[in-house]
């Protein structure tokens, strides 16, 4: 069961001008179930995007990355669940580039023009033609519609909507849509997410804004510590809000334009741990003081990846020890154990190298029980932090993914 995350009502889900989402059955891995989405694009927009680092990347990361150089811009998205499309070799480009070629015709554009998405089993080969026959049959549909046709593990379609003014009192909306639960890990998680906005932006610029928005949000979120092959994630500016274009970061409603797109991401992130594969707990690894914000990361991650901390988490069971063992065993160059300060929730845990002298049994147990949980450290180093993003690790999520090709 996800961890404080529901469902949002279509009307909380905003519409974004120049943007058209499309959905259909192709039949991928089960019949009777929505698994095909096709967004189509206006003309006049700029793309943004990041990926996976795995490096047996997936046939559409491929094809998308090379698509992404044409000069003519992108007008179309098509995302397909069911089969990842990946460890498939050149026939999976050619089936990839079969499926963009498919909907360009549908679109009236290149086949260059169009970004293809895949999520699901690896090491299948992809049903394109499937998914061919059904491009035709694909119905207008709403951004939550979409939200649940792109599910995989998910238990909860993942969708949010933004509405701010920039600059001089200028409205500027934004809606984004996620999938992920499992082999989550940051560079990127296996997740897709798609982020659309009515803001006039150039492709450097916005290229910028979806790497640092990336950082913060799908990149510091981990469920299981596996690195997917299919990972995108991609903003789109439509241009569609009258605005004039922000083409430099000196402009001010660059950062103003970043926060809501950041705000959104972070959102949509958050929402994959929420739903983590048997997640019963939704945790905040917050460490502070680092000489680097990368020292810091690679401190949270070590906590975050440890199953014995995750398993302690599933259980409500304060065996912080193990969170000491973490930060230990991180590979922080000559870490003074003494100056390290653990935290759970307000709850001070371990100073001066052992056991905090006012740390009680009791006052750990009450800050494990809850469903939403924070450790902080502080490491006395320097002045950067950062936060990751996990959950726990429960019965189910091996039940899940010992089941996941049944």
């Amino acid at each position: 069961m996800a961890v404080n995350l529901r469902e949002k009502e279509a009307a909380e889900i905003l519409t974004v001008d120049g943007a058209q989402v499309f959905i259909g059955q192709a039949g991928v891995k089960k019949p009777d179930h929505n698994d095909l989405t096709l967004i189509v694009l206006n003309k006049a927009n700029s793309v943004g995007a990041v990926f996976t680092q795995n490096r047996f990347c997936a046939a559409p990361v491929h094809i998308a990355k090379q698509h992404l150089t044409n000069e003519n811009g992108i007008r179309a998205l098509v995302i397909n669940t069911g089969n990842a499309n990946a460890g498939t070799g050149a026939q999976g480009r050619e089936d990839a580039l079969a499926v963009c070629e498919a909907v360009a015709a549908q679109v009236g554009c290149d086949i260059g023009q169009v970004l293809p998405f895949s999520t699901g089993v690896i090491l299948e080969p992809l049903p394109a033609q499937k998914i061919i026959r059904a491009l035709p049959g694909v119905k207008a549909a709403h951004w939550s519609d979409a939200a649940r046709a792109i599910m995989t593990t998910d238990t909860v379609p993942k969708a949010a909507s933004r509405e701010t003014k920039i600059g001089q009192n200028h409205t500027v909306r934004a809606t984004g849509i996620a999938k992920g639960a499992g082999m989550i890990h940051p560079n990127m998680a296996t997740m897709l997410g798609f982020i659309v906005t009515d803001a006039k932006v150039s492709q450097p610029v916005l290229q910028m804004i979806t790497q640092e928005i990336a950082d913060l949000s799908f990149n510091s979120i981990t469920v299981d510590g596996d690195t997917s092959t299919n990972d995108s994630f991609v903003v789109v500016a439509t241009g569609k809000s009258g605005q004039n274009e922000i083409d430099n970061i000196a402009d001010p409603r660059y950062e103003q334009l970043k926060a809501m797109l950041g705000s959104l991401a972070l959102e949509l992130a958050q929402a994959i741990v929420r739903d983590g594969e048997g997640a019963t707990k939704f945790i905040s690894i917050q460490v502070e003081n680092a000489e680097s914000r990368a020292e810091a990361r690679q401190v949270a991650y070590a906590i975050a990846h440890s199953p014995l901390v995750k398993t302690a988490f599933f259980a409500s069971d304060p065996n912080l020890g193990r969170i000491l063992a973490a930060i230990g065993y991180s590979g922080v160059p000559h870490l003074d154990t003494e100056k390290v300060r653990l935290y759970l929730g307000d709850v001070l845990v371990a100073e001066h190298g052992g056991r905090a002298a006012s740390y009680t049994e009791a006052a750990g147990q009450a800050v494990m029980a809850p469903a939403e949980i924070t450790v902080r450290v502080d490491l006395q180093r320097g002045s950067h932090g950062a936060t990751v993003y996990t959950c726990d690790l429960s019965k189910e999520y091996v039940a899940i993914n010992a089941d996941y090709r049944s």
